[in-house]
């Protein structure tokens, strides 16, 4: 790991900040299957957790077989707002982690600014990163390429080796050590260790223990 102070903590959302990837999986199979895309529950976790739109969109024409129309995706919205206006909360320890932080932080995601806006406050959290929120598509690549780790500690203000990222998914800590950054794999949702493991990253299951192991690093 590098000597260089953290200066700045780049939240990932979904699964970091809002404990949403169990429903978007949960739902994404429903979804897929009745396109003539049926996927394990353990496939939808490392194929689906973290992954762009576009990823998505490929590896769900591959296993059905034949291309999907543009669009495709507008019949199924009322089905996932549904259920996350039904089921949505924080993920449990960020909100005390967020308070005792010292450091500036802000929030990058492979998600859309609306949904992030609307994960954030269906779980009590869009109030803390107003003005601090970025998406993949203010870049021309998301996770896991560079590109929306960069732009957010760009527009921070902040160089890429002081900057630590919280992930829940291989995509995004792939993300992370491609920007130079350090990673923080958080396991205690859907993504086994084993899927974060790997140079420049701390894995951990308890989002209380982050200050703590950001502090070490300080």
């Amino acid at each position: 790991m590098t000597h260089e102070p953290v200066e700045l903590v780049i939240f990932d959302c979904d699964g970091v900040l809002v404990d949403s990837e169990k429903i978007y999986c949960r739902v994404d199979r429903e979804v897929f299957a009745s396109l003539g895309a049926e996927f394990t529950e353990a496939e939808v976790v490392d194929y689906f957790v973290g992954s762009s739109h576009a990823m998505l969109t490929s590896l769900v024409e591959e296993r059905r077989g034949r291309p999907l129309e543009p669009g495709w995706q507008s019949p199924f919205k009322q089905r996932y707002e549904d259920a996350l206006d039904a089921e949505l909360t924080a993920v449990e320890g960020i909100t005390d982690v967020l308070d005792t932080l010292p450091l500036p932080y802000c929030l990058a995601s492979n998600g859309s600014h609306p949904s992030i806006r609307k994960n954030l406050g269906r779980a009590g959290l869009l109030d803390r990163f107003e003005g601090r929120m970025f998406s993949a598509r203010d870049v021309t690549h998301g996770k896991p390429a560079p590109d929306l780790f960069l732009h957010a500690a760009a527009t921070m203000g902040v160089p890429p080796e002081r900057c630590a990222v919280v992930e829940d998914s291989p995509y995004g800590v792939q993300a992370a050590r491609a920007a130079g950054m350090r990673a923080f794999g958080y396991t205690g949702g859907l993504t086994a260790p084993d899927r974060l493991t790997g140079p420049r990253t701390v894995v951990f299951d308890d989002m209380r223990e982050l200050p703590g192991l950001l502090g070490s690093t300080l």
